[in-house]
């Protein structure tokens, strides 16, 4: 099996699990919504798939490397060093910064937010490259939102609060003239 062991299957096995349990509940709420022809399965399903993608990329990696390391911004040779304060608040804020997110998307709406929170965790993560977060979140950016409004065209929260919620609305209003072309 190459270089696959034991727990590279386990792992295997268990996310493979989660993805077949996942898209088996989804039929549970799998209805017709009147103004999102996908359904309400949509783009769930395409989460599940991309964990599926990702479960399969990441069996491959394994049986052609092993548990040699995969490589991630800002990562280097030495271990986490816990004694020291700057690591711990690090690592905090990185735990932190979701439920920032989460708590912001009722008044400032996601699209406003998601570049800021996209940066911030590339941030995080250690990258310090100005020019590299600003090019890596705008990419992020753009497929996200190809992802949820041209090609799933699903709602997304707005937020509620000027001037967030007219930006929200400036590019829902893009998007429907992009796809009336």
């Amino acid at each position: 099996m190459g270089r696959l062991t034991r727990t590279h299957v386990i792992e295997a096995v268990i996310f493979l699990l989660v993805v077949v349990i996942f898209y088996a509940f989804s039929f549970e709420f799998n209805q017709p919504i009147e103004i999102y022809r996908f359904g309400a399965t949509a783009w769930p399903r395409v989460v599940i798939g991309l964990l599926l993608i990702a479960t399969l990329g990441n069996i491959w990696f394994q049986y052609k490397n092993g548990s040699a390391a995969q490589g991630t911004i800002g990562q280097s040779d030495d271990e986490a060093d816990f004694s020291e304060p700057g690591t711990i608040l690090r690592m905090f804020a990185v735990l932190l910064t979701p439920f920032l997110f989460a708590w912001l998307l009722k008044p400032v709406g996601i699209y406003f937010s998601a570049p800021f929170f996209i940066a911030a965790i590339i941030w995080l993560f250690g990258e310090r490259r100005w020019k590299a977060i600003l090019v890596m979140t705008f990419v992020i950016y753009v497929l996200f939102i190809g992802l949820f409004l041209v090609i799933l065209n699903a709602p997304l929260p707005q937020g509620n609060t000027s001037p967030f919620y007219d930006f929200s609305a400036w590019v829902l209003t893009m998007n429907a003239k992009l796809q009336g072309l």
